[in-house]
């Protein structure tokens, strides 16, 4: 099996990233790379990929790439997160989030969602907030 998104790129249990099939691909500093396999209870009526899924993956790919700027510690919060559609999508779908400017507490970022024959489907911005983590009581870590 694969290891799962949030074990390959925060360090911690997500189990919605597991629920969607969500996996880790390349990381680098400033940039990193999800995917997942559409399967029918993640389409919309039409039988396409639900915008929610589209837009979970372009959020967790670019908080996967400020990650990848942080010191151990450091959480990453979604802020603010536009996303345009621009293309309806079916199949595997990858997601590319890279950070555009990053500051001691906001971090902005860019990301594109693409399907298997290239197209791009969706073109999103977000915003990220730095926090120092403090695990609640019952939190999952790896």
């Amino acid at each position: 099996m694969t290891q799962s998104v949030g074990n390959a790129f925060f360090g911690l249990e997500i189990p919605f990233l597991d629920l969607l099939g969500a996996r880790p691909g390349h990381r680098e500093k400033g940039r990193a790379v999800i995917s997942l396999e559409l399967r029918e209870k993640l389409t919309n009526s039409w039988g396409f990929a639900h915008g929610g899924v589209v837009m979970t993956l372009l959020d967790v790919a670019m908080g996967s790439a400020v990650r990848s700027t942080v010191p151990v510690g450091l959480g990453v919060v979604t802020v603010n997160l536009g996303v345009t559609f621009l293309h309806s999508a079916a199949g595997s779908l990858t997601a590319e989030g890279r950070v555009l400017r990053g500051g001691r507490t906001l971090v902005f970022c860019e990301g594109e969602a693409r399907d298997a024959a290239g197209h791009l489907v969706a073109k999103g911005v977000g915003t990220f907030r730095l926090k120092r983590r403090k695990p609640p009581s019952g939190a999952r870590s790896k």
